[in-house]
């Protein structure tokens, strides 16, 4: 157990939450709000898929910077810092008007914004690492995942209600912005913890963090969680195609619908599959219930491809494949946090989420190219098929390393 936690009371998990909205809001606010108005300003699906691309693609590179968080300021410095300065990226990209001229500028903008981002990221992560207690762990991942998906929503909602009807887009950014700083306050009541590498010198520190992780990757908890990350199980993938305009108007959805189930109420209904995702993997292996809820999402958006082309089916759909992302978001936290060590928190929680974001990614703009191609109905039927040959390949091998693993790990 962590020296703060023998001495100080924890807060309730809330902070968790209300820590990781910039995180999450500002990764809604390009999966849901940029990506809609992408469309309609001229771009095609593939291309307004690239907007989503930049940002995952920077999720996915994190890893190799996440060890400065480990090894140099604490992570309450980080993510004032980081946060402040996420609040001028968001404002950042707002102020570039869509359209397939400014695109590639775009595309800059939102990367570095979101390396920025990252680290905002990573300091809640280590900070979570290094206060949880094992017996905790399903119910602080339930609040940490309730904050990103739920600022995700909020970031979708607020951005495009904005875009939609304010004169100067910057100010979306800015209102955004705001919220972001806000957040800062959350840090009053957490302990200061320190970098647990802060003893050594920046390259020997480097070294230890390094061979922290790699001992806790290669063993078999370790090997098993990285292959539940890189498959393309559980990804939510299809939320950003869903919320492209000319693919929103398959079901005859436009703006207000766009809006609401994916920003503002698909924020809500992810938290609630958050608490419920929590909840299960305190009874159950987190990896277990993570292939089950891959399993759940893949037969969701086959039923959706499967039923009529109508708004109340948009927002239905989407509703429900919102909980099942909540269900899955959570038991990847809590698996995570499982298999890591804490003597490496931000460095190997951010090596399985960079893990984990590949498929995001690549899941991303396949399905993007199917909808432009063969429609939205076989976009969502090739995400169903990946999810459900991810989890075979997983149980496969999950079958040959089950006698290895300590009996409360099975």
């Amino acid at each position: 157990m962590n020296l703060a936690q023998k001495t100080t009371r924890l807060p309730h998990p809330i902070v968790w939450l209300i820590l990781y909205i910039p995180f999450g809001a500002m990764g809604g606010f390009v999966t849901v709000a940029l990506t809609f108005m992408a469309t309609k300003s001229g771009l095609s699906i593939t291309e307004g898929s690239l907007l989503v691309g930049s940002q995952l693609l920077i999720n996915w590179l994190k890893w190799l910077w996440a060890p400065v968080v480990d090894i140099t300021l604490s992570p309450k410095r980080w993510y004032m810092i980081s946060t402040v300065c996420s609040a001028a990226g968001v404002v950042a990209m707002s102020a570039v008007p869509l359209g397939k001229e400014t695109l590639g500028l775009l595309l800059v903008i939102i990367a570095g914004a979101n390396l920025i981002n990252t680290i905002v990221g990573m300091s809640v992560e280590s900070m979570i690492t290094l206060l949880t207690p094992k017996e905790q762990i399903g119910r602080v991942s339930a609040w940490f995942q309730a904050g990103n998906l739920g600022g995700a929503g909020l970031g979708g909602a607020l951005g495009l209600f904005l875009l939609e009807h304010v004169t100067q887009s910057w100010v979306s950014g800015g209102v955004m912005g705001v919220v972001f700083l806000a957040c800062c306050f959350a840090l009053l009541p957490l302990p200061e913890v320190k970098s647990i590498e802060s003893a050594h010198k920046p390259l020997e520190a480097v070294k230890h963090v390094t061979r922290e992780f790699w001992h806790s990757l290669k063993a078999p908890i370790g090997i098993l969680t990285a292959l539940l990350c890189i498959m393309p199980i559980s990804t939510g993938a299809a939320q950003s195609t869903l919320a492209q305009a000319a693919v929103a108007a398959f079901w005859g959805a436009g703006a207000e619908q766009v809006e609401l189930v994916q920003g503002l109420l698909s924020g809500l209904i992810t938290m609630l599959g958050c608490f419920a995702g929590g909840w299960v993997c305190n009874r159950m292996s987190a990896r277990t219930a993570y292939a089950i809820f891959g399993i759940l999402l893949a037969a969701i958006a086959a039923g959706m491809s499967l039923s009529p082309a109508n708004i109340s089916m948009y927002i239905g759909w989407n509703i429900v494949y919102a909980f099942g992302v909540g269900l899955s978001y959570a038991a990847f936290t809590a698996m995570v946090l499982i298999a890591i060590d804490k003597g490496s928190a931000a460095t190997g929680y951010n090596v399985y989420a960079s893990v984990s974001n590949f498929p995001i990614w690549w899941v991303g703009l396949l399905l993007a190219f199917v909808a432009d191609k063969q429609g939205p109905r076989t976009m969502l039927m090739t995400e169903a098929a990946l999810g459900v040959v991810g989890v075979i390949v997983f149980l496969s091998v999950n079958k040959l390393f089950r006698n290895k693993l300590p009996p409360e790990a099975r």
